[in-house]
């Protein structure tokens, strides 16, 4: 159960459910992907009442139809009509509810349900499982914080936490937002992170950091303005120097002409949103992945750069302190948050003076193939979804792999296919 789920549209939306998906594919006989989808528009009361009258119908009329995804698993896209300015609470509501009409009132067929996000996907499937399923929430959100400062929303997410069979955080920095805002259910919350794929790494190592690359959404939070500040000035020493920012945002119109005044214009490529599998090449096709986020709760793209033999340099901003824990010299470097470019600029000095005896990036990608792998996070939610079964049970069917975590691939799939439990779960 997600709210976030790749689309055509949005190739980069939910890229780490799908992922988790294809990682759990050794765990379940059977799955389904409720991809349950927020369309939201500022309209009045009464029209909003309008749209949600004739949405009720059609989904009434036309069900769930039903597509393919990874590993063989099925997906089911409900859209829902969200009018903007209501609170987290609200929509959580919009979402069941549509889902509940979808499915004919009908609960999902499923002995276990894991839900992605506390609310749109947590109390979506508390609300539409059976009565005898267990079900896990996996918390992501960034903007858990404003969740929790709304009153009805905070209410309604200290329900979820009550009610799951398991609930789990991506990292550390979320778990101690709900430790903090929900301290008699601190022994309920635990971390498993997202799986990150290992199966291909580039085919030469970097030998100078030279093709900079950013991957994720153009926008403050990010820091890509500072980047590209940053750069300016390092390509001032080096006119070797490029950058890649893949993604879409509201500051890409405003990234643009800054590099037009600051003349690094011919050496910086947007390529827009691209899919997962093309966004993986491009970390392996150059030299220096460069995160400057001001906050992350995990930070997937510096584990997969990593996982794809390729350097970074990243800042403190919450999630990478966790997930390159005890390698960070190996992996590249961590820079400090501020709104100074010369952090990042004298960052990017210490790390190229490093190249490239100063790193290890085989034995950053084994310490992080082990934390954050396929078959690590498979384990993970097979013992809490399943904990009773047998996972050396004889198999039924060949276990099937992700579109970017092929078979066969050497430290995840210990080098051959992996085989599922005959456990006669679905998920």
């Amino acid at each position: 159960m997600t709210p976030w789920y790749p689309t055509r549209e949005l190739p980069f939306a939910g890229a780490f459910v799908r992922a988790m998906v294809a990682a759990t594919a050794t765990v379940w006989d059977r799955a389904t992907v409720y991809h349950v989808d927020a369309w939201g528009a500022p309209v009045g009361r009464r029209q909003y009442a309008a749209i949600e009258r004739a949405h009720r119908e059609l989904l009434a009329h036309g069900g769930v139809p039903e597509t393919g995804t990874v590993a063989d698993a099925r997906l089911r896209y409900v859209p829902v009509p969200v009018r903007a300015g209501t609170t987290f609470a609200a929509r959580a509501n919009q979402h069941a509810e549509s889902l509940r009409t979808a499915l004919g009132g009908a609960p999902i067929d499923a002995p276990v349900v894991h839900a992605h996000v506390g609310l749109r996907g947590g109390w979506t499937a508390l609300r539409n499982a059976r009565p005898d399923a267990r079900v896990f929430v996996t918390e992501h959100a960034t903007f858990l914080p404003a969740v929790l400062a709304e009153p009805d929303s905070r209410a309604m997410y200290r329900e979820v936490l009550r009610r799951a069979a398991g609930f789990f955080t991506v990292g550390e920095v979320l778990r101690s937002v709900l430790v903090e805002a929900f301290p008699e259910y601190a022994d309920r919350i635990s971390p498993i992170p997202n799986p990150v794929p290992f199966g291909a790494v580039r085919a030469r190592p970097v030998t100078e950091p030279r093709r900079w690359l950013f991957v994720g959404t153009l926008d403050e939070r990010k820091g890509v303005d500072l980047l590209l500040e940053a750069f300016a000035r390092c390509r001032a020493d080096d006119p070797w120097l490029t950058l890649t920012f893949v993604g879409e945002g509201r500051r890409r119109p405003a990234l643009a002409a800054r590099a037009d005044t600051l003349g690094v214009a011919d050496a910086v490529t947007f390529t827009g949103s691209v899919p997962p599998d093309r966004a993986l090449e491009l970390i392996r096709e150059h030299d220096l992945l460069v995160h400057p986020s001001r906050l992350e709760t995990f930070g997937m793209t510096v584990v997969e750069a990593v996982a794809a033999g390729t350097p970074v340099l990243v800042t403190r901003c919450g999630g990478p302190e966790e997930t390159l824990a005890g390698i960070v010299d190996a992996a590249g470097a961590l820079v400090d948050v501020d709104d100074d470019p010369d952090t990042i600029v004298a960052g990017y000095r210490r790390l190229r003076d490093r190249f490239p005896a100063g790193l290890d990036l085989a034995h950053a990608r084994t310490v992080l193939a082990a934390r954050y792998g396929y078959q690590a996070v498979a384990e993970a939610h097979r013992t809490a979804w399943f904990g009773d079964v047998d996972p050396a049970a004889p198999a039924s069917r060949a276990g099937r792999a992700g579109p970017a975590e092929p078979a066969g691939a050497g430290t995840e799939r210990g080098g051959g296919t992996a085989s599922r439990p005959l456990n006669g779960r679905g998920a």
